[in-house]
């Protein structure tokens, strides 16, 4: 078995351009290096997964007896951020994952795209206009155009439903970006360039995995492979006789 995915860091944003001119902005991740400091199988936990860490310094002092007793089992360094992956089976001539072993970001030499799950960035209380993304109200004077107005009739159900969208707490969610596509693979740097934005503040960490549902290429964008429509089109018309 091997790991699907990989802990990292958001380092930030940029643009690229393809071989075509045409300019893409994309997100510059850290993706590990990191250690697996636990295997969980099936007979033991109920399921099969890879703990992993990412690798960072961390004082010995700053990790408590219990985690530094994990992590000597493993023989692995301390840690500060760890998260779990799923498995999954090994192609021929590969070796099966066991704690200790080093996940680099050459895992996604092979993939086209990759899911990234991120805690987005904290906005504090918010209205909901902010929130929610509310018009408002008359933004005359006299008036506070920035709030829900009523929230619930009178005489009936003379109550608020569950699930009323109101001010609160902004932000600070576990967010999921999936099938971002690759745009580059730095091997020495563990660095991986994926198109688009991906959720959280600058060093911020990102769990970065292989895609659960790849998008099919569109027809037309398969390569010399693909069947001309207009051909295709002629030949399933039927012929005069």
């Amino acid at each position: 078995m091997s790991v699907t995915g990989i802990l990292g860091k958001k380092i930030g944003m940029t643009q690229v351009f393809d071989e075509k001119g045409d300019v893409h902005p994309i997100t510059v991740l850290q993706a590990g290096p990191c250690v697996i400091t636990q295997i969980k199988t099936a007979a033991r936990d109920g399921y099969e997964a890879a703990q992993i860490g990412l690798v960072e310094f961390v004082k010995a002092a700053n990790v408590t007896k219990p985690l530094a007793g994990h992590f000597a089992k493993a023989d692995a360094p301390p840690v500060k951020e760890i998260r779990e992956v799923g498995l999954e089976s090994l192609a021929e001539g590969e070796s099966s994952a066991k704690a200790g072993d080093r996940v680099l970001v050459d895992i996604f030499t092979d993939e086209k795209f990759v899911d990234v799950i991120g805690t987005s960035k904290g906005r504090g209380f918010a209205g909901v206009v902010r929130r929610h993304g509310f018009g408002g109200g008359p933004k005359s004077h006299g008036h506070m155009f920035q709030v829900q107005g009523s929230i619930g009739a009178s005489s009936f159900p003379s109550r608020v439903f569950p699930g009323q969208r109101m001010p609160g707490h902004f932000g600070v969610d576990q967010v999921t970006v999936r099938n971002l596509r690759i745009r580059g693979i730095d091997l020495e740097e563990n660095l991986i360039m994926v198109e688009g934005a991906v959720p959280g503040a600058r060093d911020g960490y990102v769990l970065i995995s292989k895609p659960k549902a790849p998008p099919r290429e569109r027809r037309g964008f398969a390569g010399s492979g693909t069947v001309d429509p207009l051909k295709a089109s002629k030949k399933a018309s039927p012929k005069k006789k």
